[in-house]
């Protein structure tokens, strides 16, 4: 199964970042292979629907769960439609790290 969790960069000790629709990176976690990849947010500078865009890419990309701090209501919209599990973290210490090593217990 596939998981984003929204980034401040594009390595694992990046701090996670709570903006789903506005993050600089997203880390794409495999939670088969362990694999990590990180992909950039074209959107994130978007006037308005960086979020709806961010969802589209999640979509695209055959993700089954992200991992953020916030979801406007289009993007929550357009996950649930989709049935893509959205998990709310609050903590701003977090790294994408710290993150992987709890989806893996």
């Amino acid at each position: 199964m596939k998981t984003i969790i929204t980034s401040s960069g594009n390595i694992t000790t990046a701090v996670f970042d709570k903006r789903f629709g506005r993050a600089a990176w997203f880390c794409i976690y495999d939670e088969q292979t362990g694999e990590a990849e990180f992909i950039e947010n074209v959107n994130l500078n978007a006037s308005n629907g960086a979020g709806t865009k961010a969802a589209e890419k999640a979509i695209e990309l055959n993700v089954k769960k992200i991992i953020s701090g916030d979801f406007g209501p289009k993007a929550k919209e357009l996950l649930d439609k989709f049935e893509i599990q959205m998990v709310i973290l609050q903590d701003d210490n977090l790294t994408i790290e710290n993150i992987i090593k709890k989806l893996k217990n």
